[in-house]
């Protein structure tokens, strides 16, 4: 009975401990209601609003009926109206349309004479699981209007559109998610292991060694994420030479501008380090923080798996301060289009605002700790 009463006595003790620790509770509690918020919203197979753009080289009543129903169905919302074919892949290439319906002349009178099917779709393959879902949701729309108008057709075999891949034809899944693990990679070498080795100097106390030495604050920072730097630019370049020659991953854009929008994010991620080191006094907490705040969002909300464009409105917003979504968009636009800054100056901007932010602030706050 005493035995019992021992145990149980501990077993409250415990209890007791573990609610009065905010950062234990948060740990038990917060995290998993926060992954399954962010799974259940992020991970969809669903399509809501794509953005598409129409050429219609009919203007007859089938192209009008059909892109009715394209945007009537709440999947696909219209961006734009093109006026030529060339125009289709100047359109991918800004990256807004992911979806293109070309409809030939004569769309209407064709089909209905039984002619074949004037209708094309073209699609951005650099996320080619998008593109899979895109061209399935738009097929099936289209299918269903041709079997409405010739009822004759259901039990013949179904008239496809014909669909044309820009960007990655072959519809390699590497070509999605090089850039995605380059992201993450960086991140976490970054990031990461910059925040864990600010913190491991203060849990041992060395940090109060380098305080009285004649060593200034920013030569610290400095020295301490040097390393990590170098350490980030090989493995990017590793990443970039294993996606081109093992896995056949073209790099069409600049080398060189490919070089510095990966140091731009490199130098984002080392200013999320810092700053997650001046938060935190241990090692471990520095490891979850990062994991927690860094790793999964950038996997989940940076339209590196998930597309952005399926997550709700609020979700939306969220990806914005996450970098890691900017820099996919940049590495994208160089390695599959081919294009030059013009394409994504705003992306580029944006990620360099975040790093002078990030890189200030981290920097201001350790440099009045170590003072």
């Amino acid at each position: 009975m005493k035995s019992a009463n021992r145990f149980f006595s501990f077993v409250k003790k415990e209890l007791l401990h573990i609610l009065r620790d905010k950062r234990t509770l948060l740990i038990l509690f917060g995290i998993p209601i926060a992954q399954v918020v962010l799974f259940g919203f992020a991970i969809t197979n669903d399509l809501n609003n794509a953005p598409i753009s129409i050429l219609d080289r009919a203007h007859d009543q089938g192209s009008r009926e059909i892109t009715e129903r394209l945007l009537s169905s709440g999947y696909f919302t219209l961006l734009d109206n093109l006026d030529h074919p060339p125009d289709i892949e100047a359109a991918f290439r800004k990256g807004k349309a992911k979806l293109i319906i070309e409809y030939g002349p004569d769309f209407y009178q064709q089909l209905m004479k039984g002619r074949g099917l004037n209708l094309f779709l073209a699609a951005d393959a650099s996320d080619p699981n998008m593109a899979n879902l895109l061209v399935n949701y738009a097929s099936a729309i289209i299918n269903k209007y041709i079997l409405e108008k010739l009822p004759a057709m259901a039990n013949q075999r179904r008239i496809q559109p014909e669909v044309k891949m820009y960007f990655n034809p072959s519809m390699k899944s590497v070509f999605m998610f090089v850039p995605g693990v380059m992201s993450v990679i960086l991140m976490l070498v970054s990031a990461m292991m910059t925040s864990i080795s600010i913190a491991r100097e203060k849990e041992q106390g060395t940090m109060e060694v380098l305080m009285v030495s004649p060593v200034k604050p920013v030569q610290i920072i400095l020295a301490k994420v040097f390393p990590y730097l170098l350490l980030s630019l090989v493995n990017a370049a590793s990443i970039v030479a294993l996606a081109y020659f093992v896995f056949g991953m073209p790099v069409q854009g600049s080398l060189f501008l490919l070089g510095l929008e990966v140091m731009l994010f490199i130098l984002t991620s080392l200013g999320l380090g810092i700053l997650i080191s001046t938060l935190v006094s241990t090692q471990q907490t520095a490891m979850m923080i990062s994991l927690i705040a860094l790793m999964l969002p950038t996997i989940i909300l940076s339209g590196f798996i998930f597309p952005i464009e399926n997550m709700p409105r609020l979700l939306q917003i969220l990806t914005y301060i996450i970098p890691a979504r900017w820099f996919l968009v940049i590495i994208k636009d160089i390695m599959l289009k081919g294009v030059g800054i013009a394409f994504f100056w705003k992306e580029t901007l944006i990620l360099a605002a975040m790093c002078l932010l990030l890189l200030g602030i981290s920097i201001k706050k350790l440099k009045v700790r170590l003072e």
